[in-house]
């Protein structure tokens, strides 16, 4: 790679695992410092402003001859002024610097976008229906294991759609059961339900069922067991997204509103193959109704920089706030208060 000139790039989507496996090979690429790695710095776009980011970007390094310069949430690059900025910087990056903006979401400011070269601009989509079973299967024979049909749906049906989630899962299946059996679904339900009790999906159940207080004990319960804050809204908002993929197949006819019979291979398509699996799915819709994923994502993002800025000792606080905030602007369909 040549890194004489400067690159940005702008690396977007849901798919966690690849994204940061992109990530990592632009690293492993790049030297200048001890030990052949660059200097590399983060930062979240709504925490940091613009003007100290394009200002810390200009600057040249004391320490090493490459840097590395993650910007994380870029989706939330939003004010005029301030696109302009970074859109001028991507357009004529420092020498010797490589940036990559990084949002989940699928779209950025325009002019960000316009900005970046085309070969510099990637989506990682969550892998589709037909890649996530073989993905299972092929991690489990890598790792000297089998798994059954059964299994392997199991899996699709309990973990985030991403490969950072069915990696970490997928592991720690492998390691306990080990290469002497044949994993089947009963032995993945047991595992998970034993080892996640309490994860962003039960969490997001109370949401659905509009219980406050059962909601509060599952946060509580998932901080007790030292749950980082960015894993509950980063699991919460997978699941708001896959419910605005679900009301998106409501409005348009593809499944029944109701839950009832017909629509199987497009509830599937999203994620959710059981009758189980839909049932949180369709009580959110009723209780909370269209835009409220949107609504979610805003409060999420709003609550990801409250976090980070003034955490600490104040965590839990912010977190009951947060959920207290979500259930009740949800359900009065009004969004955030």
């Amino acid at each position: 790679m040549d890194n004489e000139k400067g690159r940005c790039f702008l690396f977007l989507g849901p798919e966690l695992g690849e994204k940061d496996d992109a990530v990592r090979e632009i690293r492993r690429n790049l030297g200048g410092g001890p030990g052949g790695h660059p200097e590399e710095t983060s930062f979240y776009a709504g925490e940091h402003a613009a003007g100290d980011i394009s200002a810390a970007l200009r600057n040249a390094s004391l320490f090493s001859d490459q840097r590395l310069v993650l910007i994380k949430n870029a989706d939330l690059i939003k004010d005029k002024n301030d696109i302009e900025l970074l859109a001028s910087y991507i357009r004529s990056p420092q020498a010797g610097t490589t940036v990559i903006f990084l949002s989940d979401e699928i779209k950025v400011a325009k002019a960000l976008d316009d900005a970046a070269a085309p070969d510099s601009k990637r989506i990682f989509w969550e892998l589709f229906e037909n890649r996530k079973g073989p993905w299972v299967r092929d991690f489990f024979r890598r790792e000297g294991c089998r798994i059954s049909d059964e299994g392997i749906a199991v899996v699709l049906e309990l973990v985030e759609n991403n490969t950072e989630a069915l990696k970490r899962e997928c592991g720690r299946l492998a390691l306990f059961y080990g290469k002497d059996r044949l994993i089947g679904a009963e032995d993945v339900e047991e595992w998970l339900s034993h080892t996640r009790e309490e994860s962003s999906f039960t969490l997001f159940s109370r949401i659905a069922a509009g219980d406050l207080t059962k909601c509060l004990e599952s946060l509580h319960t998932l901080l007790g067991a030292k749950e980082s804050f960015q894993s509950i809204l980063g699991g919460l908002s997978w699941c708001f997204r896959r419910l605005r993929d679900y009301q998106a197949l409501v409005e348009s006819g593809a499944v029944p509103p109701d839950g009832g019979r017909g629509g199987d291979f497009e509830f599937k398509k999203i994620g959710l193959g059981s009758v189980k699996s839909r049932g949180d799915y369709i009580q959110a819709d009723r209780r909370y109704g269209r835009g409220a994923a949107d609504r979610f994502l805003s409060l999420a993002a709003e609550y990801d920089t409250a976090l980070r800025t003034g955490g600490g000792p104040l965590e839990t606080l912010l977190l009951e706030m947060f959920i207290i905030k979500l259930v009740n602007g949800l359900r009065s369909g009004r969004g955030p208060q």
